[in-house]
């Protein structure tokens, strides 16, 4: 059986797997992650439950714990369907990033551009964003989106 360790994650990711509560991958995130990290595009279709959010969240991660965010320029976005769903990434992200210095913004509606605005102005690292939300700060010029 596939460890965590075995997937070439960065060492810090893998603490705070740890600190989760999970010590081997699930079959989605054995899967995905090898493929994620060698920056190829992944498809992953799974039942609730089964770690999809890691499966993706712990090699983008990775990946990013190697430079550093640039002012109205995010490195990664994560868009979600539902302010719901956005929520519970930003979470996740939250908890597997603990020991990686990376920065993140929640895009949804209900919460105040203001907020959002001075953190896209700092710069993040990821962005997990509803498309509407998206859109909006895209449209007032907030938000550069190439690359």
């Amino acid at each position: 059986m596939t460890s965590f360790s075995d997937l070439s994650l960065d060492p810090r990711v893998l603490q705070a797997v740890s600190e989760s509560g999970y010590a081997t991958p699930t079959p989605i995130q054995q899967q995905a992650i090898p493929s994620a990290l060698e920056g190829r595009d992944v498809l992953g279709i799974a039942q609730t439950g089964t770690g999809k959010t890691a499966a993706f969240v712990l090699p983008m991660i990775t990946h990013l714990s190697k430079g550093r965010a640039r002012a109205r320029m995010p490195r990664s976005l994560v868009l979600c369907p539902t302010r719901e769903l956005a929520a519970q990434v930003a979470e996740q992200f939250e908890k597997y990033s603990a020991h990686v210095k990376l920065s993140m913004a929640l895009l949804i509606g209900g919460v105040s551009f203001k907020d959002q605005d001075k953190l896209i102005d700092r710069g993040v690292d990821v962005l997990i964003a509803t498309p509407g939300r998206l859109l909006d700060h895209f449209e007032r010029g907030k938000l550069m989106l190439t690359g």
